[in-house]
């Protein structure tokens, strides 16, 4: 039951943290107000979609492909509010750099077809399905409903958000510390790049050599990647991913000046459910490979020293 159990602490944290940052933050200005009943709506019909194209195909990937795309339209939506004031096409160009660079690599892996409700699902959804948590169906709709669509796509709206602080606080003028943000928010996103780059080239080798019947050797044999950045994180990309977007919550704090303000709920937020996320990815790539334990043992997941080879 640890699945349903971090699901509901999630769902629970979700509902807690915006609140709490809300009534004890600086309330939203009419222009805020408007903007985010705005990009809610995009939010609702995102979920509805989702969680109904899910059922009716048994294909549960369908916020994955929604991911690298609705934060464009989100942070967009909101600079449109704002005018298209200097600070907010900044964020947006940003999120539309991350965004399109990801959608390329999704799109790398199957996700997306000309029948939009069909595409590569993530093999977790199908090992979860099967597990006795989530029998009858039943329990594994309401799971799709309240945590696949509902939490993933209420995060995505929330880790945008600092866009809805830049809006509040629009009269302060683009600075220094903005462009210092944006060169860190880049790097990160060219970090998570050349990680899902080095990740793609190393399963296609590998999976050539499969299907191709020809002997796996020296990397290929152990099945895993642990090369290149990979060799100094177990999950590179998802280190750089969730880098990125703490990263866009320190342009929250450069316009309104509170260096803890309600935005932060999305970037934290996404730091727990990466965490969870590994965790079960690990789980089966320990179950899968043998040499994974040693692995783990020797190389941070996120970030951290490396143990050198006994």
């Amino acid at each position: 039951m640890n699945i349903v159990r971090t699901a509901l602490l999630l769902i629970i944290t979700l509902v807690i943290v915006p609140v709490f940052s809300y009534f004890f933050g600086t309330a939203l200005n009419d222009v805020s107000v408007e903007a985010l009943k705005m990009v809610s709506k995009i939010l609702f019909v995102a979920i509805i979609y989702s969680f109904v194209v899910g059922e009716l195909t048994g294909n549960n990937s369908q916020v994955d492909k929604l991911w690298s795309l609705l934060p464009i339209v989100y942070v967009w939506v909101i600079t449109y509010y704002g005018g298209f004031s200097p600070r907010l096409i900044l964020m947006s160009v940003l999120v539309s750099f991350w965004g399109l660079r990801l959608t390329y690599n999704f799109s790398r892996h199957g996700a997306f077809t000309i029948r939009f409700w069909e595409g590569h699902e993530d093999y977790r959804w199908a090992i979860l399905r099967k597990k006795p948590e989530f029998q009858p169906k039943w329990k594994w709709t309401l799971f799709n409903l309240f945590f696949i669509c509902g939490y993933q796509l209420t995060l995505i709206l929330l880790f945008t958000l600092p866009a809805l602080m830049a809006l509040q606080f629009n009269e302060t003028p683009i600075n220094f510390w903005d462009v210092i943000i944006a060169i860190a928010m880049l790097f990160f996103i060219i970090y998570e790049m050349v990680a899902d780059n080095q990740h793609w080239k190393f399963q296609s080798e590998k999976w050539k050599r499969i299907n191709n019947n020809e002997p796996l050797e020296n990397e290929y044999k152990k099945g895993f990647l642990d090369k290149g950045l990979w060799a100094y994180s177990r999950h590179p990309n998802y280190f750089a991913e969730q880098a990125i977007w703490v990263s866009f919550y320190l342009f929250s704090i450069v316009a309104s000046g509170q260096w803890l303000n309600w935005s932060i709920a999305g970037s934290l937020l996404l730091i727990v459910l990466f965490q969870g996320s590994s965790n079960f990815s690990e789980e089966i790539s320990a179950e899968k490979y043998p040499l994974y334990k040693e692995y783990q043992q020797r190389v941070p997941r996120f970030l951290g020293l490396v143990k050198q080879k006994k």
